[in-house]
Formats: C-alpha cells, structure tokens, sequence
C-alpha cells in the first residue's frame, strides 16, 4: 500500500484527486461551464457522475469501489430526479451503494443544481 500522500490536477486552491493509504478523494464535481446554466438536475447529475468515473479511472479505481458519497443539491426538490440518474448510473456500474448522505446547500454559482464529493477505495 503506498503511504505516499499523491495530488493531481492541483491548484493554489484544490487538488481534484488526492490518494493516501489505499483511498482515493475527489474533490466536489459539478457541472461545467454554461452547459449547467442551462440543464436540469437530470443532466447535471449525469455530467457530474461521468467525471467522477474519469477521475476514479485516473485514480486506479472505478464505481464498484466507492466508500462514501457527499451529494449537495441546490434545491430539495431536485431529490427525486438526482435519485433516477444515481440509480440508474450505480446498476448500469453494477456497484452497491455506498454510505451517502444528500443536503441541500448554497452552490458556488446559481446555475450549479449538485455537487459531490467521493471516497472509494483503490483498487
């Protein structure tokens, strides 16, 4: 196991990938740019998960191995939506569900519907 503490894609302000002792931590993903301005929750839920499986296939690992999830919504009512993409995204992985925990938070932009932040394990 490598003790080494590693950053890619780092910044003065974040790294988008940080692994230590067999873990892998992404920073919050959202949405990009003004393609989020103008899509639901639906789309951004979709867009955000696909980066967040490039950044575990970057890390070593994939889907199967998530730990934990963060998952911050704008708006409440986004829930149910942000649910059928999650779903959907976990069988078609056919990954079990990790321990996950969904608040409703005041996003970076207005155009921003979800954020999340992962934890899964390296494989």
């Amino acid at each position: 196991m490598n003790m080494d503490i590693q950053r890619r894609h780092t910044n003065s302000r974040i790294s988008k990938i940080v692994t230590y002792c067999g873990l892998a931590y992404l920073c919050g993903q959202t949405a990009k740019g003004s393609a989020a301005a103008e899509s639901g929750i639906e789309e951004q839920t979709a867009e955000v998960l696909s980066r967040i499986d490039d950044l575990l296939a970057e890390a070593g690992t994939d889907a199967r191995r998530l730990l934990t999830v963060t998952i911050y919504l704008r708006e409440i009512s986004d829930f149910a939506g942000m649910n059928a993409v999650w779903e959907a995204w976990l069988e078609g992985k056919n990954a079990a569900a990790p321990a996950r925990t969904t608040v409703q938070a005041a996003l970076a932009t207005a155009s921003l519907r979800v954020e999340m932040t992962v934890v899964a394990a390296l494989a």
